[in-house]
């Protein structure tokens, strides 16, 4: 028995020989070690060089139209929601843009501590519509990680207007300092929205769906030269190389790490996000039921609130809409 052991293993010696032949293995350990000391030095330098590339300026152009579709964005939604109601859920962030709401059981209540209820409707406003995302301030791209001790010696503003400053925007220019904070109602004189026709009305839907589609798109093409992270557990938004290191996270708020974020590569999403809502198209019922909920569309409510006041949707969206789908049985 032992003899034909030794052979089988002097036969499978020979098959590996032949099939990694020329192949030489060698051991980790004999690796001579790292000295991160000497290494230091080298990073810092690679980092202060690399800064010296910054802002680019075939970039500039970019951050000043994602500026300006910002601001008329906001402007658009303000004026839109004025004339069209706009419906948020009492208890979780559910949206719902038409008359009366919805009857779709998808509310989990306060905290998620409930399942599948009915939602209950209070008027909604803009960052119903436009989900405001805040960011650390920095004034410098690859200046010092943020401590978490620190967290109070920066601002918080958008994150779309800090990644446009970071990307060489003038802080001073009056499109800039219009965009940094909006506030929930700009103001507009409810006697002139009355007084608006169903064509100015289409007017001002048309153009702020085309300031949507300009600002996620210069969001995007941003986000290919200026790195931004966002958290892995929740929906916090650094614009920056790396995240910083306050302890904010609500997830794992009592556990040993005491709420550290987790960050991974944002997307447009991350830093606009589009706040799905039902859709409710010509062929479905006036209340949307929750036995239809298979059949119903889904929509930007952006891009919904846009098409309730005349505006042309993007054939993009329409799959999400289900524009030509089944209506929902009786």
């Amino acid at each position: 028995m032992g003899l034909r052991e030794h052979k089988l293993w002097q036969n499978s010696t020979l098959i590996l020989e032949e099939m990694f032949g020329g192949i030489r293995f060698y051991s980790t350990r004999s690796k001579p070690e790292v000295d991160l000391k000497k290494l230091r030095p080298m990073i810092l330098k690679r980092i202060e060089e690399r800064a010296k590339e910054y802002p680019v300026k075939g970039m500039l152009t970019v951050a000043r139209e994602v500026l300006q579709a910002r601001t008329a964005l906001h402007d658009g939604v303000s004026t839109l929601s004025q004339r069209i109601p706009i419906w948020a859920c009492k208890y979780c962030p559910e949206v719902y843009i038409g008359e009366g709401g919805h009857l779709i059981r998808t509310c989990h209540g306060y905290r998620h501590h409930a399942k599948n209820k009915v939602h209950s409707w209070v008027k909604g406003s803009m960052n119903d519509v436009i989900v405001p995302i805040q960011t650390f301030h920095l004034q410098e791209m690859f200046q010092n990680v943020v401590k978490h001790h620190e967290r109070f010696d920066y601002d918080r503003i958008p994150a779309v207007v800090e990644l446009c400053l970071q990307a060489g925007a003038d802080p001073n220019d009056q499109r800039v300092s219009s965009s940094v904070d909006t506030p929930d109602g700009l103001g507009i004189n409810t006697a002139d929205l009355v007084s608006l026709s169903d064509d100015d009305l289409r007017l001002v839907a048309t153009q702020t769906l085309r300031a949507w589609e300009t600002l996620r798109s210069g969001v995007h093409k941003l986000l290919f030269v200026y790195p931004a992270r966002v958290c892995k557990h929740c929906s916090e938004v650094h614009v920056g190389p790396s995240g910083h290191k306050a302890r904010m996270c609500g997830v794992f708020k009592y556990e040993s790490w005491r709420g550290t974020h987790f960050w991974e590569k944002a997307r447009v999403d991350d830093l606009v996000p589009p706040k799905l809502v039902w859709f409710r198209r010509r062929q479905d019922p006036p209340i949307l039921v929750d036995k239809g909920r298979e059949y119903y569309g889904r929509a930007p409510a952006v891009v919904d609130l846009c098409s309730k006041a005349g505006a042309l949707v993007p054939s993009k969206y329409f799959c999400m809409m289900k524009m030509d789908g089944l209506t929902a049985p009786d």
